[in-house]
């Protein structure tokens, strides 16, 4: 099937990259949906061209409500979760609405605002945002959303979240109660579904792929290795295997500095980016990595949703995430678009638990193997595997005869 096929206009149609032939499963999909008015709730894995799947509809939509209007207000919103992920998706839509003579806005912190407020009096119909600073605009009376009639959360469950929530319903709130809403994200916990249906009018609900799935181009490998051990097996695989480019995920931000400093020192072309580095250095790590200028980025969670980096190779967790939903998206950075990707994880003892709610999850079996030369000599937690407390007798007798000192010259040692 050619896109032709799915009602878009010539104006669409003309506007759309030579690159693009066909449509995937999930435009073929909520094209048509979205087109009809429907709002839409569409869960599809990462890499199946979620993006165009609502912009397409979208910009044909907005480019309907505005013709013949003059310094058109706002008709279109897009949430996203983090800048990231806003400057992507602002340009894959920019590049189709330009054409189609459809002004597109991003807003997300880190910018200078006086940059954005700037960008905004060329009054856009499109606005591609991050929930804090479009929240902010709105307080200070710079952008209303009264007109809106489209509304995208891109990354759903992300913004369904406490963290984001409560500026999602505050935005919610500023539009019109009679929209469009259409909701995408490669993963949907049950207990935010109710969350998600509560924003959404009858919806059409498709599932391109089974639901917290992960494609099944992309190959798992998980080693069990000692806790202490992990920084020196990553360096080990990283030179054995002479990848040119491997994105690296940690859970924290000091993990990540942390982890990019013993690389360097192995000699391995690294950055470290996480939400700590200001939004400029952000960009320009991210470009570097992408222009194949560094062979291995760490990175937070910041990168796991929805980020799109060409042929990736190899993505690696180097620990697990304790959201089980997140190491779906942290692996769909590789095989995307139809090519083939190798995601490994670096597992201890201690993140069992995590790994047996990713194996619930995504309903796959992810065996842990032996990495050669890097033998597991920790121990499972024994309170983990028999029930017993940890502490030895002797350690309860020292207790004890702590206990019954009453003077400090008591601790002092005897002499021999």
């Amino acid at each position: 099937m050619t896109f032709t096929a799915l009602n878009l206009t010539p104006a669409v149609l003309n506007a759309l990259p030579s690159r693009l032939s066909s449509p995937t499963r999930i435009q073929n999909q909520a094209i048509p949906a979205a087109l009809a008015g429907s709002d839409l709730l569409a869960m599809a894995q990462t890499g199946s061209g979620k993006t165009l799947a609502f912009g397409l509809p979208l910009l044909q939509r907005i480019e309907k409500d505005n013709s013949g209007i003059q310094g058109a207000s706002v008709q279109g919103v897009v949430l996203v979760p983090t800048r990231e992920l806003a400057a992507q998706v602002n340009a894959a839509l920019q590049e189709i609405a330009t054409p189609m003579g459809i002004k597109t806005v991003m807003l997300c912190g880190g910018v200078e605002p006086a940059l954005q407020i700037a960008e905004l009096n060329a009054a856009p119909q499109l606005l591609v945002a991050t929930p804090g600073r479009l929240l902010d605009f709105i307080h200070q009376n710079i952008v209303t959303l009264n007109k809106v009639k489209h509304l995208v959360l891109d990354e759903a469950d992300r913004l369904l979240e406490m963290g984001f929530w409560p500026d999602v319903q505050r935005l919610i709130a500023a539009m019109p109660a009679k929209r469009q809403t259409l909701l995408f994200s490669a993963t949907l916990p049950a207990e935010l579904e109710s969350a998600a249906m509560a924003l959404l009018f009858k919806p059409v609900r498709i599932e391109a792929h089974e639901k917290n799935s992960v494609v099944e181009d992309i190959e798992e490998r998980l080693y069990l290795v000692n806790k202490g051990s992990k920084a020196q097996a990553l360096i080990a695989l990283i030179k054995q295997h002479n990848w040119q480019q491997v994105l690296v995920f940690v859970s924290e931000r000091n993990a990540a500095d942390a982890l990019a400093k013993k690389l360097i020192k192995a000699g391995v072309s690294v950055a470290a980016l996480h939400g700590d580095k200001d939004q400029t250095a952000r960009e320009s790590t991210l470009a570097d990595f992408k222009a194949g200028k560094i062979t291995v980025l760490v990175s937070t969670d910041l990168l796991s949703r929805g980020i799109h980096i060409d042929a990736l190779p190899v993505v690696i967790n180097a620990d697990l995430p304790p959201n089980a939903p997140v190491y779906v998206h942290r692996v769909g950075r590789t095989a995307r678009a139809g090519e083939n990707g190798l995601a490994l994880s670096l597992v201890c003892h201690g993140e069992q638990d995590a790994l047996a709610a990713i194996r619930q999850l995504t309903g796959r079996e992810l065996a842990l193997n032996e990495l050669d030369g890097f033998p597991v000599t920790d121990k499972p937690a024994e309170a983990a595997t028999t029930g017993e407390r940890k502490r030895a007798p002797r350690d309860k007798k020292a207790n004890r005869r702590s206990n019954t000192k009453r003077s400090i010259k008591q601790f002092k040692p005897k002499a021999n």
